[in-house]
Parts: C-alpha cells; structure tokens; sequence
C-alpha cells in the first residue's frame, strides 16, 4: 500500500519522530476514508484536486481553523512528493494549492517573575511526585528542551562531572546543553526519590511514581496545573516553557546563534521566531544605546 511506503520513508529515512508519523498516519488515513466514503476511490493518489478542495470545504464546516486545514494539507503535499519522487504519480493534485490565510499568531512566554514565582513558592508536595513535577518544570526552564527529549532523557546522558546533558533531538542529532548549579542540584534531588521506588523503568532518567516511563499527557498536565497557579495566559504548555526559556536569553543579550544550538534548530531562520517576543527588550536597549536614543 502506497500509504505504508510513505510512512515507512518518514519514519526510517527521514527519522520523523514517532509523534510525527502517527500524526501523518492519521492525516492520511483521514483523507482516505473520506475519498473512499464520498467519492468510492480506494486509492489516494487517484484523487484530483477536486477531491481535496471538497474535504478542505468539510473540514471548514467542522470548524477546523484555517492552521489546523494548512497542517492537513501539508502532509498531503509531502506525501504526493514522495509519489512524484517513487514515479507513482506523474503530477501531484496540490500543484497549483495556496495554503489558507492565518493570523500571525505570537505566543506570548512566561515572564520571568511567573517563574520565579512558581519555583520559590510552596507549591510542591515533597514527595516524589512533587519533586519529579518540580524538576520537569526546572529542566524544561533551564535548558530548553522539548518534550519528547525530556520524556526520552537517559540516565547516561545526564553529566554531573561535567554539569551538561546530552539530548537526542530531531533527526536522532545529539546536541549537549550545559546546567546551571540550581539545575545540578533540582536533578540530584530528584535521583534521591527516585533510589525510593522499588521499580524504575531501566535507562530512563525520568519516571512515574508508577515506575514507568514518563508519557506526553503527564508531563503536559504538570506544567499547565502549576503554571494556572502564577499565569492568566491562555496557552500553558511545555512549549511556552522552551519559547520562554529562547525569549529570556536574547532579552538578555544572548547570541542569537547560540539559543539557535541550545534549541536543536536547523537554522537561525527558527529561532528568530522567539525574537518577536523579546523586541520590546531590545527596543529598550537600542533607545538607551544609540546616541540619538539618549538625547531624546
């Protein structure tokens, strides 16, 4: 099956992560369903544009938001360039597809006085399952990190001696992230609890007070509960935590190259994302630095 071959590409040549290709997976197999239910065609790459443009017209009915249709179309489009690249198809149905207009959305991050005010509070139970949700937020602050490479984080790839950890990020690309004292110290803490439990899942660094390993929907769950104690903002995910983890460090005058290796990014045209949110900062410095600033 035509739709097999791809995910296999994705997951084997391309080292998609296995989020990601069950996401395609489910993308996919959406659309099919929906070709075989409407139109009695078995086979995607049969479809014509046509076909697309009533499921973008179904999935606009069902409320879905102009990003969330451009995300579904997009693995369309890898897919049917992998039928072009394969010889299956002679010419893909999105050829002549223009994405959806979105609204620029800008995430605003955690201040750093809701930080500060979460992680000096008495918030945290001390036990293992506190001192575990502490570090994870502790962690995630610290160095940046995403979600799957904190829950895939190795007891080996965590370096006392030499105060870094080792993350397998995107694409299986190692990268090392050096720890700040208060982190050292927020991890050998937790490795105290965790001696406590009579089974640990072997090599993980992180886990359950089940002993099991740690899995998305926990870990989310953590740092939204915690931050609706010190935050109004709507969006209270791990990923603020990273994007404000970026935003801190450029306010405060970090090469924009190094948060750039520090993030995993492939480029530095990904991390000028989380420029936008420290512009006011930069403004400010720009206006008490340039001579002109200073005479006005």
């Amino acid at each position: 099956m035509a739709i097999d071959r791809f995910l296999d590409y994705i997951k084997h040549e391309k080292q998609y992560s296995n989020n990601t290709c069950f996401a395609y997976e489910r993308n996919l197999m959406d659309f099919s369903a929906f070709c075989q239910e409407h139109y009695d065609l078995k086979d995607i790459e049969k479809v014509d544009y046509s076909h697309i443009r009533t499921w973008i017209v179904t999935l606009v009915e069902n409320k879905n938001s102009n990003r969330t249709i451009n995300r579904k179309i997009s693995v369309l489009r890898s897919y049917y360039r992998f039928m072009l690249k394969t010889e299956t198809i002679a010419i893909s149905p999105l050829k002549l597809h223009r994405p959806l207009k979105v609204s620029k959305k800008v995430n605003v991050p955690f201040s750093t006085e809701e930080i500060d005010a979460l992680l000096t509070g008495d918030f945290f139970n001390q036990d293992y399952k506190g001192i575990l949700q502490k570090t994870i937020i502790i962690l995630f602050y610290y160095t940046g990190i995403r979600r799957q490479e904190l829950i895939d984080l190795k007891i080996s790839a965590v370096d006392f001696q030499t105060k870094t950890i080792k993350v397998l990020g995107k694409g299986n690309k190692e990268r090392m992230i050096p720890l700040l004292p208060e982190a050292i110290e927020a991890l050998s803490e937790y490795l105290s609890y965790k001696k406590q439990l009579n089974h640990t899942v072997p090599d993980y660094f992180f886990c359950l007070p089940t002993g099991i390993k740690l899995n998305q929907g926990f870990v989310y769950q953590t740092v939204n509960y915690y931050f609706s104690k010190v935050s109004s903002k709507v969006k209270k995910s791990p990923h603020m935590l990273r994007h404000s983890f970026a935003t801190h460090l450029l306010n405060n005058g970090a090469d924009l190259n190094a948060v750039k290796d520090l993030l995993g990014h492939e480029s530095v045209a990904a991390t000028q994302v989380y420029t936008k949110s420290s512009m006011k900062r930069i403004q400010e410095i720009y206006a008490k630095a340039h001579p002109r600033g200073k005479k006005n």
